[in-house]
């Protein structure tokens, strides 16, 4: 078997009663029993270990950049002016070959407030530089042969046809940023655990069996993915 590599993210502020932290760590852990001594698997805590978020200097550096077309990532280094571009960029660089180097990307994306969590946002915003995914020499996306598969978890439901639909900020975001970096729609798959408050939130209590059948068809998207990829 060749050699293959997963990229893993956790974005959960609460580790103890995270649903979105279970479901990736049952993917990581089938994903690297399938591939043995060949699986490369690089966990990266968004909490424990933030992402700074971009400052001004980033902003600077990726104007220039622009003005320049797609450029290689030493090229970019090569328009590096000053002390805070240099720090920005180091930050930078590393996510990026990072999430380049991944075959898949596992990342588990919670809804606070309808949307994505900060830790997750602040390294969305990193990994964003212009022209990073794009060949600078064929102009082919880097990103299109990459597996994104996204847990998320949300307290509600915001499912097809729920009251709060349009409340939903969190899985098109991440279905449109992903696209949008050049990951092909067949690749990208969105696994959702809804009603995961049903337990403990009063309001919620009656649907604690429909939390019951979107948490084991989680589950069983979770297996089906992690023994195809």
């Amino acid at each position: 078997m060749t050699s293959t590599t997963l990229l893993h993210l956790d974005s959960s502020i609460s580790p103890a009663e995270s649903v979105s932290r279970t479901l990736t760590a049952r993917f990581a852990a089938a994903w690297r029993a399938r591939h043995g001594a060949a699986a490369r698997l690089r966990h990266r805590d968004l909490v424990a270990d933030p992402v700074p978020a971009v400052r001004a200097a980033y902003a600077d550096l990726g104007r220039r950049v622009e003005r320049k077309g797609v450029l290689s990532l030493d090229e970019v280094a090569a328009l590096v002016e000053n002390p805070d571009e240099e720090c920005e960029w180091a930050l930078t660089r590393s996510l990026i070959e990072e999430l380049r180097a991944a075959d898949t990307v596992l990342l588990g994306a919670p809804m606070y407030n309808f949307t994505v969590s900060t830790g997750l946002k602040a390294w969305i915003d990193r990994i964003s530089f212009p022209g990073a995914y794009v060949d600078a020499g064929t102009g082919e996306k880097l990103l299109r042969d990459t597996r994104v598969v996204v847990v998320a978890a949300r307290g509600g439901g915001y499912g097809p046809g729920t009251p709060r639909e349009h409340f939903d900020f969190q899985i098109p975001y991440l279905r449109a940023y992903f696209g949008n970096l050049g990951v092909a729609e067949d690749n990208l798959h969105i696994i959702a655990a809804e009603l995961t408050r049903a337990d403990d939130i009063p309001a919620l209590n009656g649907l604690q069996p429909l939390a019951a059948e979107s948490l084991a068809r989680a589950e069983a998207a979770v297996d089906a993915l992690a023994a195809a990829v």
